[in-house]
């Protein structure tokens, strides 16, 4: 990347209002977002926020598609890309002491080490419950499930534990828990950590620890419309794709593109 192309990046990620916009998006990525929907997440007015969403799409950060009526805007993954290639590789000269913190502690999916997977959602009522229990029978040993939420309700939803049970799994283990549990020193390592509602993806949290590879497989709240058994199936199908890695070695960006596929596929099918 020319010094004058990120420069002119830089300029437009000075702004903390942008920069919280940039960072949000990436949590989506690469699913796009609705103006308004990142108006509510950060408290922006209308008028501010289309000021700073034209700012960053003018230095091709963001894209914006049109749906109808509505514009919805996603991360230039390619131009983020190379800006933060331009800032370890260029100004940084790939310097150990700075690259070393961006080396995850142990590949990811590698052979026959089993991989740990945190499925997060509002409450770890339902969702992120269902996933969980799908991906310890579905992988078969080879995946650690485990799941949380940001405010976790007391117990797991009944009728989501119901459905669990008419399709075969133990809830016996089941329970809800908050993500502190998995930001604690003494926590299990994790690989993945998939976020299963928007207000999930939305959280601010701090990085996890060993870089885990992040995706985001955004489903409607079961419980508002009584749709357990089609997020149930909808979950499903998504973690088949996933359980179905070659047991030999694949690294990071493979694994990250396999779980922005899978998501894009579902999504794809389910509007079809």
């Amino acid at each position: 990347m020319e010094s004058r192309i990120a420069a002119a990046l830089f300029a437009a990620l000075c702004h903390p209002d942008r920069l919280a916009i940039l960072r949000l998006l990436m949590r989506f990525a690469p699913r796009a977002q609705r103006p308004t929907e990142i108006a509510q997440v950060l408290g922006l007015k209308k008028n501010t926020l289309s000021h700073h969403l034209g700012e960053l799409t003018s230095t091709g950060l963001l894209e914006v598609t049109r749906q109808g009526r509505s514009l919805f805007y996603s991360v230039n993954q390619d131009r983020t890309h190379a800006l933060i290639g331009y800032l370890a590789f260029d100004v940084g000269r790939a310097r150990a002491d700075l690259l070393a913190p961006l080396v995850p502690r142990r590949h990811p999916c590698g052979g026959d080490m089993t991989l740990g997977v945190l499925f997060l959602c509002s409450g770890n009522s339902a969702r992120s419950i269902m996933a969980e229990a799908l991906l310890r029978d579905l992988g078969k040993g080879r995946f650690r499930a485990y799941s949380a939420g940001i405010q976790p309700a007391q117990t797991p939803h009944p009728e989501a534990l119901q459905t669990l049970r008419d399709h075969g799994h133990d809830v016996s283990v089941l329970r809800s828990k908050h993500l502190s549990e998995f930001q604690r020193a003494d926590a299990p390592a994790l690989d993945i950590v998939i976020t299963v509602c928007d207000r999930a993806a939305a959280q601010d949290c701090p990085p996890w620890a060993g870089y885990p590879v992040m995706g985001h497989w955004g489903l409607p709240d079961p419980a508002a419309s009584q749709a357990f058994a089609q997020t149930y199936h909808a979950l499903r199908q998504r973690l088949a794709e996933l359980v179905a890695l070659p047991q030999t070695p694949v690294d990071r960006t493979a694994l990250q593109t396999r779980i922005d596929t899978i998501d894009t596929n579902a999504l794809t099918q389910e509007r079809a």
